[in-house]
């Protein structure tokens, strides 16, 4: 568990600590310009918005922060059902009926939780929400409370935050985010990191010591992001469960060479994390097979090598 700094609190609620970067970048791989705005923006008592492609470490810089000051991190998923009833709480229907409603029959939902908590609530997939709920989180952005019928005003911990994430190239079953709501949020644009970057994490979440097949799984998953017939890649979770699967093959099927344990791993980790060009006629298995193909036997300028086994 990461060591807890002391934390000085400012009269607007805000943190600041002192080693709170470089403790915190410990839990991160990369990352340190972005680390820095994040940390920045938080400790400033604002909300933030980070965009980007499903695993660019969008959740575990925050969570780093929250592990660190020790706060709750509560955690919501963005979609149509999503309702305020759910994000704010409801009345337990039961108790309603024996006792009426009132405050002690209340069940606080994940916004309230992390009110009274003073804890981070994070949405993933904001542009999911529907527009009636974020409305809901706006008044709680602006003024730091909800009013709830029945119960009364709620009045946010000094270090409560509203943190969200969106995929701003996904747009099935999305909805545009109207100016309004952006105008509410800090906002910070995340792309993924670099190959280097990319191999540490693999080593680090899987535990693998084979370089040579944390560079392959790390090559063979960035190359889905710019294959033509793809209109999506896969993330970096593409190259941990890659490496992971074949550490595990290679174990259990040990007759087998390495490069066709490598393909069936990367069949298994990458076909579902990819999306074929509705324009292309591909299934995945053969866009995952070509790039294993062209990793392997060919070098950039299309000649044949000799891949090491």
């Amino acid at each position: 568990m990461t060591r807890q700094a002391p934390v000085r609190r400012t009269e607007a609620g805000g943190l600041l600590d002192v080693k709170a970067r470089e403790d915190i970048a410990n839990a991160v791989v990369g990352r340190t310009r972005e680390l820095t705005m994040v940390l920045a923006t938080v400790s400033a008592g604002k909300d933030i918005l980070i965009e980007g492609p499903p695993g660019t470490s969008k959740s575990t810089l925050l969570r780093a922060i929250t592990d660190h000051w020790g706060v709750p991190f509560v955690l919501v998923e963005g979609n149509a059902e999503l309702t305020p009833a759910r994000l704010v709480g409801h009345h337990n229907p039961a108790r309603v009926l024996r006792e009426d409603y009132s405050e002690d029959n209340f069940v606080a939902g994940p916004l309230v939780q992390a009110m009274r908590t003073g804890g981070f609530l994070y949405i993933e997939e904001l542009n999911r929400t529907p527009e009636d709920t974020l409305n809901v989180l706006l008044g709680a952005m602006a003024e730091r409370c909800v009013h709830i019928p029945r119960v009364g005003k709620v009045t946010a911990q000094p270090t409560f935050r509203l943190l969200a994430s969106m995929n701003p190239f996904d747009n099935i079953g999305t909805a545009r985010i109207s100016d309004s709501v952006y105008d509410r949020w800090n906002r910070l644009a995340v792309d993924y990191q670099s190959a280097e970057e990319e191999c540490a994490i693999v080593a680090r979440q899987t535990g693998c010591t084979d370089q040579d097949l944390i560079d392959d799984s790390v090559a063979l998953t960035r190359a889905t992001r710019i294959h033509p017939d793809l209109r999506r890649g896969s993330s970096v979770r593409g190259a941990i469960d890659l490496a992971a699967i074949a550490t595990a093959m290679r174990a259990i099927a040990s007759d087998s060479d390495r490069l066709h344990i490598v393909r069936d791993a990367a069949l298994l980790a990458l076909s579902a994390r990819v999306a074929v060009d509705d324009a292309a006629d591909v299934s995945p298995e053969q866009v995952i097979t070509e790039i294993w193909e062209n990793h392997f036997f060919c070098d950039p300028g299309g000649q044949r090598r000799v891949a090491t086994v």
